[in-house]
């Protein structure tokens, strides 16, 4: 941060992060290649502002037929550190504003920053398409191959009572 700050140029951060921890706990994910970063760091206006784009190949479980499918996700990145309290809209110098991350080290550890945009970037419901049937309720069958041929009634269970009803 501080080199930024003397020379006041760009600096560059183009690797490939294999962080298992922003995985963890997702059944739904299959598989997942590293985490590639882009970034650019530079300083500007009091602050480090690192912005660029995290790319990751998945495999996901669908969560409608449970098949399994791959997508590439790319997820825009963009933090803003300064080592001096900026005061805040309120007028309030010991609050920092939610976007900016006060540092007290010369080097920022960008990890967990990308740990955190990519879980809050993961798709909460995998769908292997927007128009998936699903699997058939009675056999399991997968809807999107064809139908099953299974009779599903369609009933309203507040009006399930109703339909005893009309059997008489």
């Amino acid at each position: 941060m501080k080199e930024l700050t003397q020379r006041g140029s760009t600096q560059n951060f183009n690797k490939e992060l294999a962080l298992n921890l922003a995985f963890e706990g997702r059944p739904d994910i299959l598989d997942h290649s590293p985490i590639h970063v882009d970034l650019h760091a530079r300083y500007e206006a009091g602050a480090v502002e690192v912005k660029g784009t995290l790319t990751v190949d998945l495999e996901l479980s669908c969560s409608r037929c449970l098949t399994s499918f791959k997508q590439t996700i790319e997820l825009p990145f963009r933090e803003l550190f300064t080592q001096k309290p900026v005061e805040a809209e309120d007028g309030n110098p010991d609050e920092l504003p939610e976007d900016i991350h006060l540092v007290t080290e010369d080097k920022i550890d960008l990890e967990p920053y990308v740990v955190e945009n990519v879980v809050m970037g993961l798709p909460y419901i995998p769908l292997c398409e927007e128009a998936c049937k699903g699997l058939c309720p009675e056999c399991g069958e997968n809807l999107n191959l064809g139908s099953c041929g299974c009779k599903i009634e369609k009933l309203d269970p507040r009006l399930a009572g109703l339909a005893d009803f009309f059997k008489e």
